[in-house]
């Protein structure tokens, strides 16, 4: 074997070698897709969710504190949402919505819209709305979108005791979001 030969032979698994480092890297720092939990009772699902924490976004920069969604069935399969919160002056905001879901009627998988009802038909207008995370009591919920743009933590009541959140974030981490990047919703008066 030529010494030309046994360099190239050298460079080439060098290379391999770089290259299957750099993607095995990356496979690793890279979350993969976004995993929900099975299966989604939406009738337990319905009524009022706290907002305990969330990824600061631009639609809730108004809201300052007492942030919750109010959740109700409707007769078309359908969910009326109404988000609320107070405002940095006191006002009381609230923008009302639909979700619907996606798939069959376990599906953890919903879409919201906030947009006016006619612009339904326009796909842009729905946002992805994935139950990752969810108690068994129906208590404690994560939901989140494919991208992990955007993530919220809720419960049924206006707190959540320190251990059950350190869990959950715990969980929410190995799904590949960052828990730093939550802000705590103030909850009281």
């Amino acid at each position: 074997m030529s010494l030309k030969t046994l360099f190239t032979n050298a460079l080439q698994t060098l290379c391999a070698v770089t290259l299957f480092t750099a993607c095995n890297a990356m496979a690793n720092d890279s979350p993969g897709a976004l995993t929900t939990i099975l299966t989604l009772d939406v009738p337990r699902y319905m009524g009022t969710w706290y907002e305990i924490a969330k990824y600061p976004n631009w639609f809730q920069k108004k809201c300052a504190s007492n942030t919750r969604a109010d959740y109700s069935a409707q007769v078309d399969g359908k969910v009326r949402v109404l988000n609320r919160c107070t405002t940095k002056d006191g006002e009381v905001s609230e923008a009302i919505g639909e979700a619907r879901q996606l798939g069959g009627n376990t599906s953890p998988k919903l879409e919201v819209r906030f947009a006016p009802a006619w612009l339904s038909f326009v796909p842009m207008v729905w946002g992805n709305y994935w139950v990752i995370d969810l108690d068994p009591a129906y208590q404690i919920v994560a939901v989140s979108e494919p991208k992990r743009e955007y993530l919220w933590v809720l419960s049924r009541t206006p707190d959540m005791p320190a251990k059950v959140y350190a869990d959950l974030l715990a969980r929410l981490e190995k799904k590949g979001f960052d828990s730093r990047k939550l802000e705590r919703t103030p909850q009281g008066k």
